[in-house]
């Protein structure tokens, strides 16, 4: 019965999330993604700094070892990203170049969008894994987590669906990828039911990665993009935007959460 509520949880919380993200990404006209990206720097700087980090430095023993494997991973998906463009110049030569990259000019979108979907699987896995704790804990504090959870994905989804169309990705695939790697939340909790200590005890190191993706591609892949854009209107949009984007993880980390 706990697995069921389990299964239930993180696939109905999955779905939700990710209906509600995708609802809003296709109602946006495609001239205002370049601006909606900002909202998207906003959700990952904000996950990673108000909700990630705080939650890995409090409950770490070793501070040393967590502040490592954050910069192992901005180290890791710097290497990534590198084999990605490699893949993509080898594959398409020089021609293919401006066609691919709407976020960079050197025909590196695609990687971000392939990042995006590598850390957002890294970050659902550990989701998982809370939800699969919470309810063999109490099934009603299983079921509050995992509310909790749903409201907190669904601005960062968002911020990941509007990314992967400005990465140049078609809003069909955008959704198909973004499903797939909401699923890792569903393998993260089955695999904390059956494995819960042995899964728990890497749990700091994942949250450490997932951290590290989101501060990557914020900060290397998409503020350069933004400073693309230099207009004074479009520039204040951008500062709106992200400080919505950090506004909402904020509110509702403050909202559903505000002992953590």
């Amino acid at each position: 019965m706990i697995l069921a509520w389990i299964l239930a949880a993180s696939l109905v919380g999955t779905l939700l999330s990710l209906a509600i993200a995708a609802l809003v990404a296709f109602r946006v006209q495609e001239r205002w993604i370049p601006t909606l990206v900002s909202f998207a720097v906003g959700a990952m700087l904000g996950a990673a700094f108000l909700d990630i980090l705080p939650h890995l430095f409090e409950e770490t023993k070793d501070p040393g070892r967590t502040a490592a494997w954050i910069l192992g991973g901005l180290l890791a998906f710097f290497v990534l990203e590198k084999l990605l463009l490699w893949r993509h110049h080898h594959h398409h030569g020089e021609e293919g170049e401006a066609a691919v990259g709407p976020v960079h000019g050197h025909g590196g979108g695609r990687s971000v969008g392939w990042m995006i979907i590598f850390g957002d699987g890294f970050h659902n896995v550990t989701d998982g894994v809370i939800i699969a704790s919470a309810f063999l804990t109490d099934v009603k504090i299983g079921v509050v987590t995992s509310l909790a959870i749903i409201a907190h994905e669904i601005p960062q989804e968002i911020g990941d669906f509007l990314v992967l169309l400005h990465s140049g990705f078609g809003r069909a695939k955008a959704l198909a990828l973004n499903v797939l790697s909401g699923l890792a939340a569903t393998v993260g909790a089955v695999a904390a039911y059956f494995a819960l200590s042995a899964v728990n005890t890497w749990i700091p190191e994942v949250l450490a990665v997932a951290a590290a993706s989101m501060i990557y591609i914020a900060v290397a892949d998409l503020i350069p993009g933004l400073h693309r854009r230099t207009a004074l209107g479009e520039s204040l949009a951008q500062v709106l935007f992200i400080a919505l984007g950090i506004a909402c993880i904020w509110g509702v980390h403050a909202a559903l959460l505000p002992g953590a």
